[in-house]
């Protein structure tokens, strides 16, 4: 009996596995395709009055301000999510994300329209940030309250996976475009194509997520808890050390993961002259290598620990990043790889944990907020910016090497907030930490007091 139970509870997992890696893997495929096509032919498309590499940051502005809406998303997914559940705001999120990407490929060049072109790519690229603020918490959430607390860490890793995939995935039609099109070509009309199947992969991904069910442990919290109207409010009062945290363990991965794979198709085709196809083929065989590591990283998280594991790739990424780029400069495209894969390797061992680190840091009536808010907002002053800042500082100096003093940096930042966090691998998901509920039933007595009086 035990054992039919555990196979349909095995089998059961298995499906939410797939539907969140196949739902985070069209959701960040669309959202890394805009970041790739605006590195390569936004600036001539829609900015095509500025010299290049000015039109190439105003391209990357664009690409930036989508991680401004993130924390939007993040704010909104997470409290409707805390309220109504994991899995609605799944679908919502990949419905919108998907929306936003296919009428990207349809919005006409600056030629056509003139100024209104990229104003409208602008907004679509908000609504693009909103939908994966959202995305991102809901599908580790639905893993992590669901599998085994002994391997939490492989099980979420598989949401984790979805953004190397994604990256993988956009990137590899992009290339059989840049193989099969003349440059010309692909500026006119060819980029259009990777956006438009978007529609495709969406469909994919609406029906195998609309078949899973409800976070188990989510479903067990409405049962057995008072329903909290603000989530929001709950995680700014009683969780201010678990936000920080949260957003200092993302600061290095996320300036460096997007150095790696959209600033570093800048880098490699204006600044150390190779072609677009080279500069495609190694992102997405580090993309590759990325998954694997994500995998790997996070099972061992399972077994050490999360906290060494992500200072590991923290560590790993600042000393990398002076490597990394002599590498590129030497004009080898297998350097050129190795200067990639080795980079996203170590992004892997800092990023595949946080789906189960961020779960066990806040509790469950209030767990898609804290999650979604700590990774989201971290977002807007690492990830958005590091690409601008990163073409800034190579116009400015000439040299990568303050871009890598600014990986450092990040990296500096991740290593205290985790260095000064708990260890929370193998807690138990069913709680809200003594110091909300105490406090907040503390708060419920004194207002009883109050009435009385």
């Amino acid at each position: 009996m035990s054992t039919a139970h555990d196979n349909t509870r095995e089998t059961g997992m298995r499906k939410v596995v797939f539907a969140s890696a196949v739902g985070t893997t069209v959701e960040w495929y669309d959202f890394f395709l805009y970041g790739s096509v605006a590195a390569l032919v936004f600036n001539s498309v829609f900015f095509p009055s500025f010299d290049p590499l000015v039109g190439t940051l105003l391209a990357l502005a664009g690409y930036a301000v989508g991680f401004v809406a993130r924390p939007l998303g993040g704010l909104v997914f997470g409290h409707f999510g805390d309220l109504v559940g994991r899995k609605k705001m799944l679908v919502v999120s990949l419905l919108l994300m998907g929306g936003a990407t296919v009428a990207i490929g349809l919005v006409p060049s600056y030629d056509s329209i003139g100024v209104a072109a990229p104003i409208i790519l602008v907004c679509l690229r908000l609504l693009q940030g909103f939908a994966v603020g959202g995305e991102w918490g809901g599908a580790v959430l639905m893993l992590s309250e669901r599998g085994d607390g002994r391997r939490r860490g492989f099980w979420t890793a598989w949401a984790q996976s979805g953004l190397a995939l994604g990256q993988a995935l956009s990137v590899a039609v992009l290339a059989i475009f840049a193989v099969t099109m003349s440059d010309a070509t692909f500026e006119a009309w060819g980029w259009r194509i990777p956006f438009l199947l978007s529609g495709i992969l969406v469909v994919v991904g609406l029906w195998v997520r609309v078949s899973i069910a409800e976070s188990e442990v989510f479903l067990r919290a409405q049962r057995t808890q008072r329903p909290r109207k603000t989530p929001l409010v709950v995680v700014l009062k009683h969780y201010k050390r678990e936000l920080l945290i949260a957003m200092g363990a993302r600061f290095c991965e996320n300036i460096a993961g997007y150095v790696f794979t959209v600033f570093v198709l800048t880098y490699s085709t204006s600044h150390a002259g190779f072609d677009r196809y080279d500069a495609l083929l190694a992102v997405f065989i580090a993309a590759l290598v990325q998954f694997v590591g994500i995998l790997g990283w996070s099972h061992l998280s399972d077994r050490v620990g999360r906290r060494p594991v992500i200072l590991l790739g923290a560590i790993g990424l600042g000393a990398w990043s002076f490597f990394a780029f002599p590498l590129i400069d030497t004009g080898t495209t297998a350097l050129l790889i190795v200067a990639v894969a080795v980079g996203l390797f170590f992004h892997a061992a800092s990023f595949g944990p946080q789906g189960a680190f961020f779960s066990e840091l806040f509790g469950t009536s209030v767990r898609y907020s804290g999650a979604s808010i700590g990774a989201q907002f971290a977002s807007i002053f690492a990830g958005s910016v590091a690409p601008l800042i990163s073409v800034a500082l190579l116009d400015g100096f000439g040299s990568s090497v303050p871009i890598s003093i600014y990986i450092a940096f990040g990296a500096v930042i991740t290593i205290v907030a985790v260095t000064l966090s708990r260890e929370t691998v193998n807690k138990d998901l069913n709680f809200d930490t003594d110091t909300a509920a105490t406090a907040e039933a503390s708060e419920n007595v004194t207002m009883h007091k109050t009435d009385r009086t």
